[in-house]
């Protein structure tokens, strides 16, 4: 006898702006039969507009506010998209109205917040409570991973990655967003988009025990440091310098490629949203590189994720402890850079090791999801 269906969530969306209308929307039309948008609300009237015309969700779906939207008996769970200093009271709220709840990151404006969200977390163990971290679902990440499980390059000694690109505000960008130029958040950019970094550094070379860390302030367009850079200790025993920079003026491009060396070869991470490539070395020269074209950079997997720890139990990878497991690295880094000291960066309870997600019930790293992958082997001069 076949299993009976299972009833798509019947989703809420708290808040509308660019990240619901270039990442999760674009997701949650592939996974029709997960979810169903049943309602929606944005500070934004003309936002509210926006969204209805571009999704086809009836406009009668626009709630007043995020209390009506609550309060309705045919939400099931809430995709919370706010400005960064807001998440935190949107969640607190959710919860208590009896919603899942799957919020934009980070997990708080500071380490105040952030162990706010982790108290939050723990006072609703019946619900399902994710923050996103699409890097941790990434497909090339999850490759690259497999094949550091599986000693592809031996003992992990040493990581090195410099990440440089010009950030200046953009109409339609994420870099307009009034709140991103001016933010009421600790950390500015490497709070709102680098710790999508460290997400990738902790995913890959493991948990972070000491961190000593430099900051510059060189872009006028935002209130914040545009440079951080990071020496890092792992709990492994690697070694690691990790350094970002957001200025405002032209840069000449740059390979923009995270390094691993391990004692058995070297793991190469580079490309762009349209094609990412994970190259290994080996002792005899050869070179192998998996390209991977066609995937949406893992918000379709998170959501689906999500969507799993709901309708079937479980916990998600991109728990609230791993993605406060993230925000402290920046928290740790801005403490040492003002302290000009190295630091100790502490344990997040029920964080630990990030897991390595695998679709439900697959054996493979890749079965059921889109995109394309290319393999290929070649040799290089030692």
């Amino acid at each position: 006898m076949a299993a009976p269906a299972i009833r798509p969530i019947r989703l809420g969306l708290i808040g509308t702006g660019l990240a619901v209308e270039k990442l999760h929307w674009p997701a949650l039309c592939g996974l029709a039969d997960r979810f169903v948008v049943t309602a929606f609300t944005d500070a934004s009237v003309d936002q509210r507009k926006r969204f209805a015309g571009y999704s086809g969700v009836e406009p009668a779906r626009a709630a007043a506010d995020r209390a009506a939207l609550l309060a309705r008996d045919d939400v099931d769970a809430v995709l919370i998209s706010v400005p960064i200093p807001h998440l935190y009271e949107v969640a607190c709220d959710a919860l208590a109205a009896g919603k899942d709840v799957f919020c934009e990151k980070p997990a708080g404006a500071d380490a105040e917040q952030a162990a706010g969200f982790l108290a939050l977390a723990a006072g609703h163990p019946d619900r399902t409570f994710v923050v996103g971290e699409n890097y941790f679902y990434r497909d090339d990440l999850r490759y690259a991973r497999a094949l550091l499980d599986d000693g592809a390059i031996g003992r992990p000694h040493l990581m090195a990655w410099r990440h440089a690109g010009r950030s200046v505000p953009r109409a339609g960008g994420f870099t307009g967003t009034p709140w991103r130029q001016r933010p009421q958040y600790r950390g500015g950019v490497h709070l709102d988009f680098g710790v999508h970094h460290i997400a990738q550094i902790r995913l890959l070379c493991g948990d972070i025990a000491r961190v000593h860390g430099a900051v510059q302030a060189a872009n006028s367009t935002i209130d914040a440091p545009s440079d951080l850079t990071l020496n890092l200790v792992f709990t492994g025993g690697a070694i690691g310098n990790y350094t970002a920079s957001f200025p405002e003026i032209p840069v000449p491009p740059e390979p923009n490629e995270m390094r691993l060396y391990g004692t058995e070869g070297v793991l190469v991470l580079a490309g762009s949203e349209s094609e990412r490539r994970v190259t290994r070395s080996s002792p005899d020269a050869t070179t192998h590189t998996m390209v991977f074209r066609g995937s949406d950079n893992g918000y379709r997997a998170e959501l689906v994720d999500f969507a799993d720890a709901v309708q079937f139990g479980g916990r998600p990878v991109g728990s609230v402890a791993q993605s406060v497991a993230n925000a402290m690295v920046v928290q740790r880094a801005f403490d040492s850079a003002e302290r000009a000291a190295a630091l100790a960066l502490d344990a997040v309870p029920a964080a630990g090791p990030v897991p390595l997600w695998r679709p439900r019930g697959a054996t493979g790293l890749f079965d059921g999801l889109p995109g394309q992958r290319i393999s290929s082997t070649a040799s290089f001069a030692a």
